[in-house]
């Protein structure tokens, strides 16, 4: 890193890892945390925003944990950039696959270890490295936005912009919740996956009979649900929900084996599909079921089943619509059911797709930013997660240019056991933002 701001960043590195490892050990599970661990939360994104030298508060929303909202004003007639991030995590899962307790940060080669160490925590010190970088004093008027339900699919997008959107307008949106393409190749997201998901409910007995008096005269909801599961995909791993969209092949595309170790897929376990892997992570409908409600094994006893529920996830391509797509997923569900077993479906939440327009100055100052902290181009690629405030930025501000960068890489194992981010990472994530806001303050070419 080269220039005054990599020698000011290198003088607060060590604070600003210190800092990601306080957030760490904030255990803000947005689907499981009582509403005054999530305040506490927030509380402490905004007082680390205030030392940085912002303004910030909370936003309130009713049934949402509190946003912050940080503001650093820049000099006048300069633009107005935003800056995203999300303090609520995803739960640690299954602890015996830890090598380490997850809200107790842990440093080894490099790698911060904890559950949100990379997703989001280190976007979220990214801003703050950049106002520590500035004093507090910014070259372009910045506002932070921090998020305390992304995890849980951002239900309260519209009531935020509802009850505070004059407060968030700006000029750019930056987003950093996103991953690269490796360690040391940098990436710009241009397109995002929607998300839309259900609950589906299989009865066939009012309540349980004995399995020996009743067994071979009828099915059990566990076998009819499976049955009903199965019609989702195809015998290629294709999904078979007729009518969802599928945006145009990838440029560019993702090695079998990087995707399998990356994974840490099981040997002898096929890949689905038959496209390119990156049009089929990135650019089409996937389908997973998440969890499913039934006697567990120490509960069974010899009895045919009279329910079961499984809650399924439908990834919609860029230019699906979301509601649409909802329904088609409710329709197969609904008509493809075995036996004449009653079937009831139940909505639930649902996101839309991202695909972004990166021409334009803004994206020009951005891919020079990086390749000055990376020396190297970033790649334009897609991602098959959803971030849902990105769509509800594009309704909610249309002029506005919106700027998807990276945080992780697919080493730091996001939502899985032993997440982590690549210090060095975060280093450089840190020195392109600010350089990027250095262009943008520029007067135009």
């Amino acid at each position: 890193m080269t220039g005054a701001l990599g020698a000011r960043l290198e003088r607060l590195a060590s604070d600003l890892e210190g800092t990601l490892a306080d957030l760490v050990r904030l255990e803000s599970v947005s689907s499981t945390a009582d509403a005054a661990v999530m305040r506490r939360s927030a509380e402490a994104v905004a007082a680390l925003l205030e030392e940085a030298g912002a303004s910030a508060r909370l936003l309130e929303v009713e049934g949402a944990p509190p946003y912050v909202l940080a503001e650093a004003p820049g000099p006048p007639g300069t633009h107005t950039v935003l800056l995203y991030a999300h303090y609520d995590v995803q739960p640690p899962g299954p602890l015996e696959d830890w090598s380490g307790a997850p809200f107790e940060p842990a440093v080894r080669d490099g790698r911060m270890y904890g559950r949100g160490a990379s997703d989001d925590k280190a976007g979220v010190v990214t801003h703050l490295g950049v106002l520590r970088l500035f004093e507090g004093r910014p070259p372009v008027g910045l506002k932070i936005l921090v998020e305390g339900e992304e995890e849980l699919g951002s239900p309260h997008i519209e009531a935020l912009f509802a009850a505070h959107g004059g407060a968030l307008r700006a000029d750019v949106v930056v987003i950093a919740d996103s991953t690269h393409w490796r360690l040391g190749e940098p990436s710009l997201t241009t397109s995002l996956r929607g998300v839309v998901d259900c609950v589906v409910e299989v009865r066939v007995l009012e309540a349980g009979v004995h399995s020996g008096v009743y067994g071979g005269a009828m099915p059990d909801a566990l076998m009819a649900l499976s049955r009903l599961l199965a019609t989702l995909h195809d015998d290629r791993g294709e999904v078979a929900i007729e009518g969802l969209h599928r945006a145009s092949p990838s440029a560019v595309d993702l090695e079998a084996a990087d995707v399998r170790s990356q994974a840490r897929v099981r040997p002898g376990v096929e890949l689905f599909g038959e496209d390119d892997l990156a049009t089929r992570t990135w650019r089409a409908p996937a389908i997973s079921v998440l969890g499913i409600d039934a006697p567990s094994i120490a509960e069974a006893i010899n009895q045919i089943v009279p329910v079961a529920r499984a809650k399924v996830s439908l990834r919609t391509a860029p230019g699906e619509d979301a509601a649409r797509a909802m329904s088609a997923l409710v329709a197969h569900l609904e008509t493809h059911a075995p036996w004449g077993v009653e079937v009831t479906v139940t909505p639930g939440s649902s996101a839309d797709a991202f695909e972004g327009d990166t021409t334009g100055e803004v994206y020009d100052h951005f891919r020079a930013a990086i390749e000055e902290a990376w020396g190297r181009p970033p790649l334009d690629i897609g991602v098959g997660g959803t971030i849902p405030l990105v769509p509800g930025f594009e309704r909610a501000f249309p002029d506005a240019t919106i700027v998807v960068t990276g945080v992780g890489e697919p080493l730091s194992r996001m939502h899985g056991p032993d997440e982590s981010q690549d210090l060095g990472e975060l280093r450089r994530n840190i020195l392109a933002e600010a350089r990027a806001l250095e262009l943008l303050a520029e007067p135009p070419r």
